[in-house]
């Protein structure tokens, strides 16, 4: 789960950058309504194929010799579903409140000349 949130949440914002930087959408909510709805069909198809793919175990619940299974599933199961939403609604207004602007480069480390 928290391999596919870091994914989601990396590929989003990487989307963002793309968009200002290469297309030249200029910082703001449209550059972050175009990327997460650009951003949202693979976003849902990972959670809704790992969900799939659990399903099975959640249903069948507390089968004798596979008690572990249905708990642990449960809990994959929503932390994929808390994760996707944290992805699609959070991290686009943290991205739009601290996110980078174009022209605005922080310089970490001041270059210093060299006098002989």
């Amino acid at each position: 789960v928290l391999g596919i949130a870091a994914r989601n949440g990396i590929l989003l914002i990487q989307h963002y950058r793309h968009i200002e930087e290469v297309e030249g959408e200029p910082f703001g909510l449209e550059l972050i309504q175009r990327g997460a709805s650009e951003r949202l069909s693979p976003i849902l198809m990972t959670t809704l194929c790992t969900g799939l793919a659990l399903l099975p175990l959640v249903i069948a619940g507390s089968i004798p010799g596979h008690e572990i299974e249905h708990p642990m599933a449960v809990v994959i199961l929503g932390g994929l579903v808390t994760s996707t939403l944290l992805t699609l609604f959070i991290v686009p207004v943290l991205y739009l409140r601290f996110g980078s602007r174009s022209g605005q480069k922080i310089d970490v480390l001041p270059t210093q000349e060299a006098t002989s």
